[in-house]
């Protein structure tokens, strides 16, 4: 059984006897087509290792890194140098150290290359012309960029050192732009901004992040799943069933990748909205930690990574995300806002959350209509409100009462309302502020949803709606939550609850033979209470 990559470096993958998940024919066709590129994806999802394989079959062909792959027998470009520069590797506090860092890059690529006479500047837009200018008549590069946003990112909320920046970035690009010396160019990032003139009108560089032809070439599909892992499926099965692997059966690891997509999969970066991949992190943590562990566990292995971004922790400084939509399954946002962000300064929360991976596509991109955006699955889901989390409570509160045990799993209704109580007083009341049973609603889930329990946000029955349902595989827990800041409507806010409760029969469908606690409850939203004042178990 070969073993999962745990490198960026294509030579790895033959040193280490890695597997590589085959995806030179998307490589093959990108260089062929184009010459000069830009593809923005989330972090960890894949970019830096497509970057790596580009480079290093211009560089040094297809032996012997590439054996048994679709390109082996088909690539026959000539061999260039290749300037790879990676932007993570550079200040993104000090403008003049960046400028210093980016100027070596290029000086030593110069020396190891033997280009001489390339005459010296301290500003990377000059120094990388004079580059240009040192080189022999006919003589190309292979020119690859690596996250190229990183110094803005950085700087989300600092305007003046963005500002410094983008002005340095915007110009380096504008001395590349059309430079008969590069043979061919690729870029990449998280996001797609238009104030760096790398997507600006006449800039040739395509961006295809949401190419239909493209979109599987960073991030894994089912069926590659099922053919370079196939090995790593059939453990886990014959773990989880405690039967010997060679008794797992094609339906038994169909099953098994039905639930490895609702984890981690359903991430789109399709214009046309058929194509959907896996995290490639995710995917390779997940089965990497069948073998260490030697049981099955569906982890959120994209919050070590993707959630606490730079980028979206320094946004959610000075904005407060709009929590109640997105609890919601689909957002819509404005074509234009999507396909044409401006700056970071002023970007869409919800396009920055795409972005960064935290929503995805769940439609079409099409002119004419609005864009439709969604959490993927339920590991970014989680890490989204785990993240949501950090902003909207002043403290972590756990939601285990003995050992792992969930309080809502297992507690009485009197240990699960006290863990509420403890939850909402540890609002930041000046910033989210709960004022009606909406924000109420939203704030108790940004929580539960944030500590992995199975909330159902817009659980409807042929009755209505409840406020919060949370599953357990021998519990549901529903809750009817009224507000009132007036004392003397308590009682009866609470005799509404119940009343709706059982009338709409919340929580009885598809229950089939879990434990059922439906409770009715009331928040006092004046300044002196701020808690779940009245509350009661409803008698089946």
């Amino acid at each position: 059984m070969k073993n999962i990559a745990q490198s960026e470096n294509i030579e790895d993958f033959l040193d280490s006897d890695y597997i590589y998940v085959d995806k030179t024919e998307y490589i093959y066709n990108l260089t062929r087509n184009f010459k000069r590129v830009f593809f923005s994806r989330p972090r960890r999802f894949g970019k830096s290792l497509t970057l790596n394989t580009i480079g290093t079959l211009f560089e040094k062909g297809v032996d012997p890194y590439f054996k048994g792959t679709w390109i082996y027998d088909k690539w026959d470009q000539m061999k260039y140098p290749v300037l790879h520069l990676s932007f993570l590797e550079y200040s993104a506090t000090d403008l003049s150290e960046f400028k210093r860092q980016l100027c070596l890059s290029i000086y030593k690529f110069a020396r190891a290359q033997k280009i001489q006479d390339v005459l010296d500047d301290k500003e990377p837009n000059v120094y990388i012309s004079n580059l240009f200018d040192a080189m022999n008549d006919g003589e190309q590069l292979v020119l690859l960029i690596d996250e190229y946003d990183r110094q803005l990112t950085a700087n989300i909320n600092n305007t003046e050192f963005y500002e410094k920046f983008r002005i340095c970035i915007r110009d380096f690009y504008g001395a590349i732009k059309g430079k008969k010396q590069i043979k061919f160019m690729a870029v990449t990032g998280v996001t797609r901004l238009k104030d760096v003139s790398i997507f600006s009108v006449g800039s040739d560089i395509m961006d295809l992040s949401y190419e239909y032809a493209f979109s599987n070439m960073i991030g894994f599909t089912r069926d590659e799943i099922k053919k370079f892992y196939i090995d790593y499926l059939r453990l886990g099965v014959s773990y989880e069933n405690n039967k010997s692997t060679d008794k797992v059966t094609d339906a038994d690891c169909e099953e098994f990748i039905d639930r490895m997509a609702a984890h981690y999969d359903s991430y789109c970066f399709d214009r046309k909205y058929r194509n959907k991949v896996f995290s490639t992190y995710s995917v390779n943590n997940f089965l990497h930690s069948i073998v260490s562990d030697k049981e099955v566990y569906f982890g959120d292995y994209w919050y070590e990574v993707g959630g606490l971004p730079s980028i979206l922790m320094n946004y959610m400084e000075s904005h407060n995300l709009n929590i109640e939509n997105l609890l919601t399954s689909e957002i819509e946002i404005p074509y234009n806002d999507f396909a044409n962000p401006t700056s970071l300064i002023d970007i869409n929360e919800n396009v920055l959350m795409c972005q960064t991976g935290y929503l995805t596509l769940k439609s079409d991109l099409d002119p004419n209509d609005n864009v439709i955006l969604g959490a993927a699955n339920l590991e970014v889901k989680s890490a989204l409100f785990r993240l949501l989390s950090l902003k909207v409570f002043q403290k972590n509160i756990s939601p285990y009462s003995t050992g792992k045990n969930y309080v809502l799993e297992q507690g009485s209704v009197e240990d699960i309302i006290s863990l509420f109580n403890e939850v909402l007083a540890a609002l930041s009341y000046d910033k989210y502020p709960v004022d009606n049973e909406s924000v109420l609603r939203a704030l108790l889930q940004v929580y539960l949803i944030g500590k992995n329990h199975d909330v159902q946000v817009e659980q409807h029955n042929s009755r209505g709606r409840s406020d919060i349902l949370v599953n357990f595989p021998k519990r549901r827990v529903v809750l009817e939550l009224k507000y009132t800041d007036i004392n003397s409507e308590e009682q009866k806010k609470l005799e509404d609850a119940e009343q709706q409760i059982i009338e709409k029969r919340y929580g009885f469908e598809n229950l089939g033979d879990r434990e059922l606690i439906q409770i009715a409850c009331v928040f006092n939203g004046g300044k002196d209470k701020r808690q779940i004042t009245l509350y009661k178990k409803v008698e089946k």
